[in-house]
């Protein structure tokens, strides 16, 4: 597994890394752990050497998890997790430095580890990126000894470009792919004069670019690619990265044209995200432990040339970027 450096933060992680949402089974099923420490190990086992989690997943019990697997081995795995969306009304009002402090320290807790490689903000409202108290926190957090880094985790490119100002953060998460291309323009330049670390989620667009869906699939009640398609639950960009879902899947016939046939298109939805030197880490998840291998074995694909890459980027300027582009 190749590595690629996390920004400033002086971490050099796993190309592919582990994302942690669904790791105790699919969305909206009862967390098993058993199978959570399998995919964990999996992971490890592969190379990856990052795993990212939240306090929110799975009512804390995919930290504990993390935290279980990860004390378990000799390797040196870097954990990240989140902290913010408990809060309810999920409002900037909500945000206070005793709260958030509160959140480390559970995490801390429930993980077991003694300190926590990278805390990251976890899609906060727009108006706490203006709020300097909020980010202070975690220079006291660094100090005492409870954290390695502080990063945001961000729906739009413009609470990322308000991040940074912020010389503290580190890194920043946020949804690219395919189907969401907006962070090529002005967020990579910046991340390139702030020497800030890129983690990217939804990589895979909910499973869209799986390229195994049809305009018939069901999604079972409790799965946000149910409930959440119009936001009813959350940022509806979180969901097949905001575009129409039957839209999706006609989109998703046509890059089958477009890339070889003979590999995956999950995997060569990864290796389209690791074509972009800024990024550093993308951390699709895993229900299962061989969904694993297959996105490690991503990581080995040849590039994709620069014929496909601008077939890809001519179908998502025709067909998908008046959904998502100015949204996000």
């Amino acid at each position: 597994m190749k590595r690629r450096m996390l920004g400033k933060t002086g971490m050099e992680v796993s190309e592919i890394s582990l994302g942690t949402w669904q790791v105790g089974g699919v969305w909206g099923s009862d967390f098993d752990d058993a199978n959570a420490d399998t995919i964990i190990n999996t992971a490890i086992d592969n190379g990856v050497n990052f795993i990212d989690t939240a306090d929110v997943y799975s009512d804390g019990l995919s930290e504990k998890a993390v935290g279980r697997v990860v004390r378990s081995r000799p390797e040196k795995v870097y954990v990240a997790t989140k902290c913010g969306r408990k809060i309810n009304p999920h409002v900037s009002e909500g945000y206070t430095p005793a709260v958030l402090r509160t959140y480390v320290e559970d995490s801390l807790s429930r993980t077991g580890l003694d300190r926590l490689d990278l805390v990251q903000l976890h899609c906060p409202p727009t108006d706490v990126y203006y709020r300097p108290e909020i980010f202070g926190l975690f220079d006291d957090l660094k100090k005492e000894g409870k954290i390695a880094n502080l990063g945001v985790s961000v729906e739009k490119v413009e609470e990322a470009v308000k991040a940074m100002e912020f010389a503290n953060v580190t890194t920043v998460q946020i949804i690219f792919n395919m189907f969401r291309q907006r962070p090529t323009e002005l967020f990579f330049d910046l991340i390139r004069k702030h020497n800030v670390g890129v983690i990217v989620r939804v990589p895979l667009a909910s499973g869209l670019l799986t390229g195994k869906f049809t305009k018939t699939t069901e999604f079972g009640a409790a799965d946000h690619r149910n409930f959440n398609r119009d936001g009813k639950a959350f940022d509806k960009g979180e969901t097949f990265a905001g575009i129409p879902y039957e839209l999706g899947v006609d989109a998703v016939e046509e890059l089958k044209e477009i890339l070889p046939s003979d590999t995956s298109l999950a995997a060569l939805a990864l290796r389209w995200v690791l074509m972009f030197d800024e990024v550093s880490t993308v951390i699709p998840g895993a229900s299962r432990p061989e969904q694993i291998t297959a996105n490690c074995d991503a990581a080995k694909l040849p590039a994709l040339t620069q014929a496909q890459m601008q077939a890809i980027r001519e179908l998502y300027e025709a067909k998908i970027k008046k959904y998502v582009h100015q949204l996000w």
